[in-house]
């Protein structure tokens, strides 16, 4: 075969065996790390954490590559990183939304930038550690199918990959359970087969993104503007230290007192209010979203329908619904049922069956 194949290694089992499993199967295995950010600017506990471009992990990945004979490679992608994902991660939360960095570091890094560094390296492949399936359908479209492991599907935040992207990519994991995984790991000696599960946001080191927000807009010279917490009767019931800090849903850590729990309904950077109420209130069936990524299917011509079910958060069980597509790009998905915390920045991601069709931006 000896095709080359540019593999993503983030220093955990997933991309390890990937490169291993693509090593046998007769590809010219190359391992890349991407550096996306320093600690110095990141901030956070370097001590308790483990996570991607760590000099441990780039260790990890290095005595991989040299365990399955392949050449390694640290490619700096930090500074687009800074200006693509995490200046809007913070502005995002600036404007009261509730963004998912890791598709537009998906979309934009891994399967853009990365892409562009493996045909620099004259590598015809990229190809990752996710659980699913990259194949052909009957549209002739590259699509993703969730990978037999159905409890580490990922395709949530996969949905803005182009076709020309998914056209180079190999996902050699789709077949295999996570504990398969470990035991090729653990069968050819690799130094990765117990290491823990990587976190969510890779960049905020303590999982703490208040925190992050905070430090990061002191180093820019910013700050937050205080306001008001607003329960939806209008009246006033406490102070806040910034939008930014809130999401819609939230319970835990409001910072006030009422005889009802309270949740965050609503917020207005524009006047600084957080607004809070009942429960009830977050339940409902419509929203729109934009910037619209079509990957099983063509794009839908505008007012046409299709029955779909949705995500609308990496955690949310896929639920039916009707999706029509809208003028620029834009569409209305309307669920059978209400759902609850439909929260703008947020994607939310079309499927069928196992096949995701689609995915965009939460935008009401």
């Amino acid at each position: 075969m000896n095709k080359k194949v540019l593999v993503a290694m983030s220093g955990g089992v997933d991309s390890s065996v990937a490169a291993l499993l693509l090593k046998e199967q007769g590809y010219g295995v190359v391992g890349a790390h991407m550096k996306l950010w320093d600690y110095v600017d990141i901030g956070g506990d370097i001590y308790k954490d483990g996570r991607c471009c760590s000099l441990d992990s780039i260790t990890d990945c290095r005595m991989i590559c040299d365990k399955i004979d392949a050449p390694f490679y640290v490619l700096n992608m930090s500074e687009q990183f800074r200006k693509t994902v995490i200046e809007n991660f913070v502005s995002e939360y600036r404007a009261g939304r509730t963004p998912n960095p890791c598709v537009l570091c998906n979309t934009n890094i891994k399967w853009a930038a990365f892409l562009q560094k493996a045909r620099e390296l004259g590598c015809e492949h990229i190809a990752t550690g996710h659980y699913a399936f990259v194949e052909k359908n009957r549209h002739n479209r590259w699509q993703i199918r969730q990978g037999v492991d159905s409890s580490r599907d990922q395709s949530y935040v996969l949905w803005g990959i182009t076709q020309e992207a998914l056209s180079m990519t190999l996902m050699p994991l789709g077949p295999l359970q996570k504990h398969e995984v470990r035991e090729i790991a653990r069968k050819y000696g690799l130094r990765t087969a117990e290491k823990k599960e990587s976190r969510e946001i890779c960049f905020v080191a303590d999982d703490n993104y208040r925190r992050f927000l905070r430090e990061w807009e002191e180093k820019q010279g910013r700050t937050f503007k205080k306001g008001d917490i607003v329960h939806e009767d209008g009246s006033v019931l406490g102070k806040h230290e910034g939008t930014a800090f809130y999401t819609i849903g939230q319970r835990r850590g409001l910072g006030i007192a009422h005889p009802t729990p309270l949740y965050v309904q609503d917020i207005k950077p524009a006047t600084g209010q957080v607004i809070v109420g009942d429960n009830s209130a977050l339940y409902k069936r419509e929203l729109t979203a934009s910037k619209v990524n079509w990957v099983a299917v063509p794009p839908l011509s505008p007012n046409s329908s299709m029955n779909i079910t949705a995500k609308i958060r990496y955690q949310h069980q896929p639920a039916p619904a009707i999706l029509t597509a809208l003028p620029d790009n834009n569409v209305r998905v309307v669920f059978h049922e209400k759902q609850r915390a439909i929260t703008p920045g947020q994607s939310v991601v079309f499927y069928e069956d196992d096949v995701l069709l689609g995915g965009g931006i939460i935008e009401q």
